[in-house]
This record gives structure tokens, sequence and C-alpha cells, in this order.
């Protein structure tokens, strides 16, 4: 038995390198919901979530979309939407 009272110290904190912050915020349809996708600078996805939050309009505030997602670039992130959704997209290019 040890000496924490059945309460367990945390583990030592990982100090390696971050995750470099995300570059590109897309708001996409996908069959009848609009999701907010975020990506890196190589277009690697690193988050996904429901458009509708508070949080995607203050991330977009003052930002001005590009409003297709339909260049060559995003192919590979975004090949599970058809050409229409692709299309349709707004693709915000975030300050960092």
């Amino acid at each position: 038995m040890g000496e924490g009272f059945g309460i367990e110290s945390h583990s030592a904190h990982h100090s390696g390198p971050h995750r470099p912050p995300a570059r590109y915020l897309v708001v996409i349809d996908s069959a009848g919901e609009s999701l907010a996708r975020m990506f890196g600078a190589t277009r690697d996805q690193v988050a996904e979530f429901d458009a509708s939050t508070e949080e995607v309009a203050a991330m977009t505030r003052g930002l001005v979309p590009e409003r297709s997602a339909a260049r060559a670039e995003w192919d590979q992130a975004l090949a599970g939407h058809t050409a229409a959704e692709r299309a349709a997209a707004e693709v915000y290019t975030l300050d960092v």
C-alpha cells in the first residue's frame, strides 16, 4: 500500500514539442450538417466540430473567407466531401 491515501499522483508533464497552431478553418456542409474543420499549414486536420458554436463566430470575426475549397491543395484534406460541398465551403485563413 502506498502513501497516497488512495489518490494517485499526476504523472510527469511531457515537455516535448507542441503541435503547431491551426492555420485554416473550413466551414463546410456535410450531409445536411455544417461542420467546422481546422487544418494545419500542411492541411492536416487537427480538429472537427459543429460549425454553429460561438467559437466559430469568435474565430472568424473580422475575417473574409475564400468562397470555395475546390482547389487542388484541398483534394486530400477534403476527400470525403462532394464537389458541391467543397465549392460551397468557406475557407478562413487564421492569424498565427
